[in-house]
């Protein structure tokens, strides 16, 4: 077996499973494979914020009148926004399949 030209020590590999670029997770659209997205009934938010506090993902943001709304981008579908909304003013439906 032939020798590598270049080898790399142990000491120089990035960690695995960490985050070693703060921010980065913005350049990568990640919502792509969910099953299930949330949806907001306005009329019983009471926005709280909980959602975003509690999304693993940081989907969502506040719109300009002051509601909390999950982007399809980054939201992946965990279902943890509408668990811990203390007013169930979030709902998760099945995504539907793209038409070819």
């Amino acid at each position: 077996m032939a020798k590598a030209d270049i080898e790399i020590l142990w000491t120089e590999l990035e960690p695995g499973c960490v985050v070693t670029e703060p921010g980065s997770s913005k350049a990568y659209r990640t919502g792509d494979w969910r099953s299930f997205r949330p949806v907001l009934n306005k009329d019983r938010c009471i926005q709280c914020g909980l959602c975003w506090i509690f999304c693993p993902d940081m989907a969502y943001a506040q719109d300009g009148e002051g509601y909390y709304e999950s982007n399809p981008e980054y939201c992946k579908g965990c279902g943890v926004c509408a668990k811990e909304c203390p007013t169930n003013a979030i709902g998760m439906v099945e995504e539907e399949e793209p038409e070819l």
